[in-house]
Parts: structure tokens; sequence; C-alpha cells
């Protein structure tokens, strides 16, 4: 059974920085595509980015040039670097592994 933990998440001032962390229970070398997700209130789970084993990445428009995702392979780790914060980024983080395989999330708030 695949587990996975995000961490990072927490209340930071429009225009800052998080890094977002999802560690898996197990190799993440069979788990790819991994992927974040974000749900704020009242709307719709979206991608917001995405990796594939080979490296490649995918972004939503409206973190393109904002968020990075990267992975620590001997970590079994995946991250989300966000920078440039905007209150509409305020959300539930999830990751996703292959096969359906949610997180439990993490909030972050970007608030003055």
């Amino acid at each position: 059974q695949v587990q996975l933990l995000e961490s990072g998440g927490g209340l930071v001032q429009p225009g800052g920085s998080l890094r977002l962390s999802c560690a898996a229970s197990g190799s993440i070398s069979s788990m790819y595509p991994m992927s974040w997700y974000r749900q704020a209130p009242g709307k719709q789970r979206e991608l917001v980015a995405g990796i594939t084993v080979g490296g490649s990445t995918n972004y939503a428009d409206s973190v393109l040039g904002r968020f990075t995702i990267s992975r620590d392979n001997a970590k079994n780790t995946v991250y989300l670097q966000m920078n440039r914060l905007k209150p509409e980024d305020t959300a539930v983080y999830y990751c996703r592994a292959r096969g359906g395989y949610w997180g439990q999330g993490t909030q972050v708030t970007v608030s003055s």
C-alpha cells in the first residue's frame, strides 16, 4: 500500500515562498508520474504540477514561472517550490502518485 505524506504548508504573506514535500512510503521510481494538486474552498481540485520518471515537468498556467516541481529519488520525496505566492494560491495541496494514491494534504494560506 502506497502512503504519501505531505508537509511544508503554512501561513505566508503575499510574495513569500514555501516548499512543500511529499514523502512516499516506498520507492517513488514506480510511482511516476507524480503530481501536486490543490483544492481551494468551494472549488474543484486542480492540477498544479506534474513530473515524469524521465524528469519532464508540466504546470498549470496560473503557477508557471512561480512554482517548481522536483524530486529526490534517493529520499523518495517530491517537492513543490512555491515562490511569489498570491492570495489565490490559498488551498489544500495534495500529492498524487500513479495508481490514484493521494496524500492527506497540507494547508497553504497566503494572507497579509
